[in-house]
């Protein structure tokens, strides 16, 4: 085990020289990645997904030793929730990998032809972004997402995973690996970042001539880390602190069913809701019949809504802009349509939100102002994923307004250049 402190200047030069050393070996097979083929890409897709499932008992054991490591450090159950692999969630892992396989090439796409009057024909092509460093925290899951995404874009990864799932994502890096070179690819186009030490991450962040992209995945310390340290360019998954509003035209028991769902399936993921904005005309019947559907949830809403379920706790003005991530609702009434609208813009991380609504007349306003990446109508939050949403898997969502936004797979993973053919023209 590689767990570096940076106590002493050599200590700091070690760590420097694994940063160093691991980028200019990215960059190196990035070079090579970007000349193969869909095929050999996809074969090491699928060779990787047949060493996740038959590794599956030993990235069980290291996952083991894993949540074991955070059993006596005050964890709370949705972080460990997020830590722990099943034999369900590992074969989830390698069933994503066979479908990103299986998805259309990303690269050599033509995005646009232009034909000038001087004869000249331009095309915009896709083509991978180069070396990308993730860095998550807690899921072990997410490197072998990230992975294989990068893999099917044609770019090389260096996946720096939160420290206390460091035994998970070390077996997951080496099926990667593994798939690579079953396909005589670069196994240096999945690498990690494998030490604990957290100057790792931020000499990743300054590494402007060997990494082209940061994806941050994590909380709001991480990514406030990262947008504080970084000189690369960074595509940001903020939280998700975001919102189910219960339109007065809402079918109520429909209502209740995606609320219940968008809270309580999972409550750790990003994608869940952490607040029910509800019209004032339909509370009094909705929110009885929503505190019953979710049993041991603790709710925290505004006078209204205490009063109309006394055993609420009172929410605070911090409770608005939480993500929970744990087995908490806020609950907030409004007046209408605009005053959902306004509570919305005003407390969403620009995650997701959506609006559960019979007339459609209200869903197209709320839609189109909410500006968040992605926003549903009569679906529930926890949609919000790269699976879902038919990518096999995601890197993350997206929060921000550039590049990508929304769910991140192979397709958002590439950028373009323009191919310019010619026959002997001069500018004038």
């Amino acid at each position: 085990m590689n767990d570096m402190s940076t106590d002493t200047p050599k200590a700091k030069a070690d760590i420097a020289a694994l940063v160093a050393d691991l980028g200019q070996r990215a960059k190196a097979a990035a070079q090579d990645l970007a000349g193969t083929t869909a095929e050999q890409r996809n074969n090491a897709l699928t060779e990787a997904a047949k060493a996740v499932r038959a590794r599956a008992p030993e990235i069980l054991e290291a996952n083991a030793k894993d949540c074991d490591s955070v059993k006596d450090a005050g964890k709370d159950a949705a972080f460990i929730d997020r830590l722990t692999l099943t034999e369900e969630r590992v074969a989830g892992m390698a069933d994503a990998i066979d479908a990103i396989a299986a998805q259309d090439d990303p690269l050599g796409r033509v995005l646009a032809t232009f034909d000038r009057p001087n004869g000249l024909k331009i095309n915009r092509v896709s083509v991978p972004i180069g070396v990308i460093a993730m860095i998550y925290e807690s899921r072990p899951n997410v490197g072998s997402d990230a992975g294989a995404l990068c893999v099917k874009s044609g770019n090389a990864v260096i996946l720096r995973g939160g420290s206390e799932s460091l035994h998970s994502s070390r077996v997951i890096v080496s099926c990667l690996a593994e798939g690579l070179r079953a396909a005589g690819l670069p196994d240096d186009a999945v690498q990690l970042v494998d030490t604990r030490d957290r100057e790792a991450v931020k000499l990743l962040l300054h590494s402007t001539d060997l990494v082209d992209l940061v994806i941050p995945r994590g909380g709001r310390g991480l990514v406030s880390l990262v947008q504080k340290e970084a000189r690369v360019p960074t595509l940001l998954h903020l939280d998700g602190n975001n919102h189910t509003y219960v339109h007065a035209s809402a079918d109520l028991e429909k209502a209740v069913g995606l609320v219940q769902n968008a809270k309580m399936r999972r409550t750790g993921i990003c994608g869940a809701t952490e607040c029910a904005v509800v019209d004032r005309e339909i509370a009094g019947d909705f929110l009885p019949r929503l505190a019953e559907a979710l049993g041991d949830c603790e709710l925290r809403g505004d006078a209204e809504a205490r009063e109309i379920v006394p055993g609420m706790t009172p929410a605070t003005d911090d409770d608005w802009g939480t993500e929970y991530l744990s087995n908490i609702l806020s609950v907030k009434v409004v007046s209408g349509l605009q005053e959902a609208i306004s509570f919305v813009q005003a407390h969403s991380s620009g995650h997701t939100d959506a609006i559960v609504a019979e007339d459609m007349d209200v869903v197209t306003p709320f839609m189109t102002a909410v500006d968040s990446a992605v926003v549903m109508h009569n679906a529930s939050t926890q949609f919000s994923d790269g699976g879902e949403f038919g990518m096999g898997a995601e890197i993350g969502i997206a929060t921000g307004k550039m590049h990508a936004r929304g769910p991140v797979g192979a397709e958002q993973l590439t950028s373009f250049k323009y191919l310019v053919f010619g026959d002997g023209q001069k500018r004038p």
